[in-house]
């Protein structure tokens, strides 16, 4: 057993169900037993207690069940604790770690987030928060040096319905922020929001939220578990998911749209008007707010924003933008950071979706992102205004794309790095691209040209023989003439697959 390989990044994930080819499993029960100890050996560990309580929690996919059982199984076999919060989201998760007398040592979440119907994971938390990839490591080597030795066959297993609780929070966060006098009950009458969970976890948002505030939330669609995912993948940054979440806006004449990933850590919404605000618009949209309450203020991202954003963020908002690098605990832990040296930031947020504020234990939590913007859209419903004339002057790209460059070499990663240094040297001999700096990811040029007025920046992948290329320009045709004396650069790399960028 390679058990290694189920690292990824600072979350545990591999192959649970047959089906897929040249796929094959690796995240087994068994393999999920040995796991619920080796957490539980890690945990002591880490606490320095000798008894420690964890609750675990899944979302829809089909694998989810068996599992967890499996999981608990093992936790349950060194004598731990544990509760069993059934279907849930990532972040309910971590929030069961801080709940008052019936916090818990850990939380547990078995997903695989985005991923296809096949594969599925495990992320952890303390009150701390999420777990680091060196802890995973740790947990990874305990796991490979395991016993089978078992303190204990007799245990019982609490259940927690945690969601309902977690609802609660989101609910009442949203009427006490909103504070609309004239109907502090329901701060969201007469507004039509509709949910799109994707058949993930997120379903709860609709029933047990939005409906309790007032909201309309007729048509809202696939709120249903189910882990083969049939209607479409549950992905803010999916073309197919955020086109028939478009639609469904149009369709049911809403207010507003908002869509989750499978576990809820993600979100986008949808004005009224069936336009996406993911990506660099929801990052501005949530600027916005946060930099209304603590101005001048940092906001952290990763390192394929945009140029607009940074002046949006930076000009119209008076904020300071630090762009980091990619991977959202590479991001939260930036802002963390920044404030232990005393620099005020609030928000860490990747254009993926993932967002992070400081008053929410820096969780990255889709559904508390989505309350934070359900507050000023109630405060500004209730003043005639919508919640995007926040983001009226943002200055969006005319044209935007992302290549993603197969690197051949056996050593991809330390070829990718001599891409980097030897591609730098030529750019400093080239008219109308400047290097960017301050860079903390790859190399971002910015490309001055008349006839490009854009940037692009190459990087490597953080897990994967792969170099991505996200290339934005404000003119048409910018895109491909940036790409195009791009390649020429690049020609002699040969252990490189460039051919994408043939136009």
């Amino acid at each position: 057993m390679n058990w290694k390989k189920l690292q990824n990044g600072s979350d545990i994930r591999g192959v649970a169900l047959e089906g897929v080819i040249g796929e094959d499993v690796n995240l087994t029960s068994e393999v999920a037993q040995v796991l619920g100890k080796s957490f539980v050996q890690w945990l002591l560990n880490f606490t320095s207690l000798t008894n420690v309580s964890i609750a675990v929690g899944t979302d829809s996919r089909i694998s989810g069940t068996a599992l967890k059982n499996a999981f608990i199984t093992g936790m349950c076999q060194t004598g731990a604790k544990v509760v069993d919060c059934g279907l849930a989201s990532t972040p309910a998760m971590f929030m069961t770690t801080v709940s008052g007398e019936k916090a818990t040592t850990a939380g547990v979440m078995i997903t695989a987030s985005h991923l296809p119907f096949n594969r599925n994971g495990f992320k952890f938390f303390t009150n701390k928060g999420g777990l680091d990839k060196k802890d995973i490591t740790e947990i990874l080597r305990i796991a490979e040096i395991e016993k089978s030795t078992t303190n204990s066959d007799n245990y019982t297993i609490d259940t927690w319905n945690f969601i309902d609780e977690y609802s609660i929070f989101l609910g009442d966060y949203i009427r006490n922020k909103a504070n609309i006098v004239s109907n502090f009950k329901n701060p969201l009458q007469g507004l039509k929001i509709i949910v799109d969970a994707g058949n993930g976890a997120g379903g709860f948002f609709a029933s047990k939220v939005l409906d309790r505030l007032g909201a309309d939330t007729n048509g809202s669609q696939f709120l249903e578990p189910d882990g083969n995912f049939p209607n479409h993948v549950p992905n803010p940054e999916d073309k197919v998911a955020m086109r028939s979440i478009c639609d469904a806006v149009i369709r049911e004449k809403a207010d507003l749209g908002v869509i989750f990933d499978t576990d809820v850590d993600r979100s986008a919404i949808v004005d009224s008007k069936g336009n996406p605000v993911n990506r660099n618009a929801l990052i501005a949209l949530i600027s916005a707010v946060i930099l209304q309450e603590h101005p001048e203020s940092t906001i952290v991202t990763d390192s394929i924003t945009s140029d607009g954003l940074t002046k949006f963020i930076e000009e119209e908002l008076k904020g300071k933008h630090h762009r980091f690098q990619r991977g959202y605990k590479n991001v939260i832990n930036e802002s963390i950071n920044l404030n232990t040296l005393g620099e005020e930031s609030w928000l860490a947020i990747e254009t993926s979706g993932h967002a992070a504020l400081k008053e929410n234990y820096f969780l990255d939590d889709g559904a508390y992102l989505v309350a934070k913007l359900l507050v000023e859209m109630a405060k500004l419903n209730s003043n005639g205004c919508k919640l995007t004339d926040l983001i009226e002057k943002l200055e969006q790209p005319y044209e935007s794309k992302e290549y993603r460059f197969t690197i051949l070499e056996e050593d991809f990663a330390n070829y990718g790095k001599r891409i980097l240094a030897e591609l730098e040297k030529k750019i400093n001999h080239q008219d109308g691209w400047e290097v960017v700096s301050p860079n903390y990811e790859g190399l971002r040029v910015r490309c001055t040209s008349s006839n490009e007025e854009g940037w692009f920046l190459l990087r490597m992948s953080l897990h994967d023989p792969v170099m991505p290329l996200n290339i934005e320009s404000n003119i048409e045709g910018g895109v491909e003439i940036i790409a195009t004396k791009l390649e020429l650069l690049l020609q002699n790399f040969h252990g490189l697959k460039t051919s994408v960028l043939k136009f």
